[in-house]
């Protein structure tokens, strides 16, 4: 492409509401741009991306014989009621009616038609297994949509669904994906973990992420270094190593704490560590309250009490709630005399003679003992931290961010069971589809390659996924030899199968350069003054070699990057 009479701008300033790299860089570079929230339009070049990353998902599904379809966005609202899903997904869900007053939604995922689409197919075991998917704009009414193309409402999924007649067969077809999204994140460069999650709104038997390692992650991925166990902050196992205190009788004392409404303003009024507390957070779950219990210098894991209430929603109760079970004000909620439930930490559990809120207000217990309370639930519900162990060898956790680019699911029946795909074993019998899920964000890939590759000028692509592999760059325009020079250098090779860009604009050669390291391209030629005695200078976006090539080597140069061998 040349660059004088295409669409093609930049900007010099970083973008005022761009909360990431990715998202700063990739606007600035003009691959896309926001028209509101969380929405953002694709631009030549970072459609190029796109498509780049989308063929080397393409091209490793098909390894596999997965045949690639497409499902409309428009789907209508009953589906979702029949799986269940509509209290999932809530207000996340874009709703709309059509003309007749039919409930519609745009689709979040898209396991509901899938299933539809089996059902055409499947009659008896013989019809299995097989593999459907599609490249399809998801749509979710985010709440915080932020970091760029991390978190936003309307984004392009790869998603692949599996079906099986039994879990063996389930197992096959998920090892098969997962060989899928090792090879295709391989192939683009990103440095990521794989991780146990959470399956979530997903359901099913089990899921696994995969997390692109970096500092603007939104996820926290534990894991260790050891036997390299590795799980999702939400949902890391928590080993005890609290040892049950001595039964020394002790009588638990009011005291008085006025204005110590928080862990940080108790432990300063009685001086002790937050390790010596006990908090009592009041939760809804679903229609019912519950009074969570965990060590003072610990956080509730939303998802593992989500999991372990069987509940679809859990969340911090508002002020009104928590003053109507405890009889004070927020911030002195205490086990003893809790108008709900109890549900306690498993560390909890081993200690005694802790301090806790007394629910009345500027008052907290000391030395409260297990016996002066009872807990409905003793379960590990809480976060992992620093210093905590590995649950499979005992080894300290490591912490970092990722950015979640793929997951994979093994969803089991949940979905035929419930939409009524079956089939027909060897003995006539009717038996339930497996079914495995599997997604991964284009643009999620897109703005994690630019978090791991950039510098202080701009992008950096790998050379494979760059929307073009190589730039020509005419220094001076209005030296017509140059001009010639370039536009053949150009066709040659173009002719020999290199997408090529050519920046014939009518700018200083300072603001060339500076663009072309903002938009990353991988490999550069520069036709200058010594382009008059055959010679172009090359230099490598990444490294910042430079070297001088002889016009008549520059195909032989180029084939030794692993994009150009033929």
């Amino acid at each position: 492409m040349k660059l004088k009479n295409a669409y093609f701008y930049t900007l010099r300033e970083d973008v005022k509401d761009e909360d990431s790299i990715s998202g700063n860089l990739l606007v600035k570079a003009g691959y896309i741009k926001k028209t509101s929230a969380g929405i953002y339009m694709m631009l030549p070049m970072g459609l190029k991306v796109q498509e780049k990353i989308q063929n080397i998902i393409r091209r490793h599904m098909e390894e596999y014989h997965c045949q690639e379809i497409k499902m409309p966005a428009l789907i209508a609202q009953e589906y979702y009621e029949k799986s269940g899903r509509m209290k999932n997904f809530g207000p996340s869900l874009f709703r709309l009616k059509d003309r007749t007053g039919k409930d519609m939604v745009l689709g979040p995922t898209h396991e509901e038609l899938f299933v539809l689409a089996a059902k055409s197919m499947i009659r008896s075991y013989k019809n299995m297994p097989f593999n459907l998917y599609q490249f399809q704009t998801k749509y979710r009414d985010e709440p915080r949509a932020r970091f760029g193309l991390i978190r936003v409402k309307e984004f392009v999924m790869k998603d692949a669904y599996s079906f099986d007649a039994d879990a063996e067969g389930l197992d096959v077809s998920y090892q098969q994906m997962m060989d899928v999204y090792k090879k295709s994140f391989d192939e683009m460069g990103i440095n990521y973990r794989i991780v146990k999650a959470d399956t979530g709104v997903m359901g099913g038997l089990l899921s696994e992420e995969f997390q692109a390692i970096t500092p603007i992650g939104e996820d926290t991925v534990c894991y260790c270094d050891e036997c390299g166990y590795t799980s999702n902050l939400e949902i890391c196992q928590c080993v005890n190593t609290e040892k049950p205190m001595p039964l020394i009788y002790k009588e638990k004392e009011l005291v008085h704490t006025p204005n110590a409404g928080s862990i940080e303003e108790v432990c300063a009024y009685l001086q002790k560590p937050k390790d010596n507390f006990v908090k009592t957070l009041i939760f809804t779950a679903d229609d019912k309250i519950y009074g969570v219990m965990v060590r003072g210098d610990r956080e509730v894991s939303v998802t593992k009490l989500q999991k372990l209430l069987k509940a679809d929603n859990v969340e911090m109760a508002d002020n009104d709630t928590v003053e109507e079970v405890t009889g004070a004000k927020v911030g002195f909620a205490g086990p003893i005399g809790l108008k709900c439930p109890l549900i306690m930490d498993d560390e909890v559990s081993k200690m005694n003679y802790f301090i806790t809120g007394a629910n009345k207000t500027d008052y907290h217990y000391i030395d409260v003992a297990q016996s002066d309370f009872k807990a409905e639930y003793i379960a590990d519900i809480r976060q992992a931290m620093p210093g905590d162990l590995c649950p499979n060898c005992g080894k300290p956790l490591s912490f970092t961010k990722g950015i979640e680019v793929g997951n994979i699911f093994k969803l089991g029946t949940k979905y035929s069971q419930a939409l009524g795909l079956t089939y027909l074993n060897k003995d006539n019998e009717s038996k339930d589809v497996w079914m495995g899920s599997y997604g991964i964000g284009i643009g999620r890939c897109m703005a994690a390659i630019v978090e791991q590759n950039h510098d202080d000028k701009g992008i950096i692509w790998p050379i494979n996924i760059a929307p073009y592999p190589l730039e020509i760059i005419i220094a001076i325009t209005k030296d017509e030899k140059q001009v010639s020079i370039a536009n053949k250098l150009y066709d040659t090779l173009q002719e020999n199968g290199i997408d090529v860009l050519l920046d014939d604009r009518d700018e200083r050669p300072g603001v060339k350069f500076n663009d072309a390291d903002l938009i990353g391209i991988p490999l550069r030629l520069t036709v200058g003054k010594k382009a008059l005695e055959g010679i172009v200078e090359l230099k490598d976006r990444k490294t910042q070699e430079v070297k001088d090539i002889p016009l008549d080597n520059i195909l032989d140069e180029l084939k030794k990057y692993p994009l150009f061998k033929k």
